[in-house]
């Protein structure tokens, strides 16, 4: 797995220096461009082709909060490919709750009430969800890179997948 971080030669982190990210970005971009390399020998067009792309997906990665705590779970080794992960039972009660009114908010699309209800109970969990992942986002950030903590951010990553999944289903 490619390491962004030393890519751009900032720390591993949930929460990069947007700044420095963008600043690495460009710079990467122009060292990197395809274009500068039209007349270089064919194994060069590749490489900057190759090293074109890993920025932008680099810069995908390290820009996005998601694909960001995705990315750094699994290059700590705590997130696998596609992984099926069990939530726990008590998150899943809540959200079979939640799950009720978006399935009536479905029937009725132009029942302002039960959107709102929808709308309000989401926004709580996404408030919730904050409140409880960034205590242990600074915990790493102040250089704890424990598997156990590392698992504990995991589980509030799989948590806001869930959200994310409700929340779409409300949206449309």
């Amino acid at each position: 797995m490619v390491n962004y971080f030393e890519l751009y030669e900032i720390p591993t982190s949930f929460r990069p220096d947007q700044a420095l990210v963008k600043k690495k970005y460009y710079e990467l971009s122009r060292k990197y461009h395809p274009d500068r390399f039209t007349l270089a020998a064919e194994e060069e067009q590749a490489n900057a082709l190759k090293m074109s792309s890993l920025n932008n997906e680099a810069y995908k990665a390290l820009n996005n909060e998601d694909k960001l705590m995705a990315y750094v779970l699994k290059l700590n080794e705590v997130l696998e490919e596609e992984e099926k992960y069990n939530l726990p039972p008590d998150f899943l009660m809540e959200m079979m709750d939640l799950n009720e009114v978006v399935s009536e908010l479905e029937i009725e699309a132009d029942n302002e009430e039960l959107m709102n209800s929808a709308n309000n109970q989401l926004d709580e969990q996404f408030k919730d969800w904050e409140e409880q992942v960034t205590p242990l986002i600074t915990e790493f950030e102040n250089g704890n890179h424990s598997k156990e903590l590392l698992n504990q951010i995991k589980d509030y990553y799989f948590r806001k997948k869930y959200l994310l999944r409700i929340k779409e289903r409300v949206d449309n």
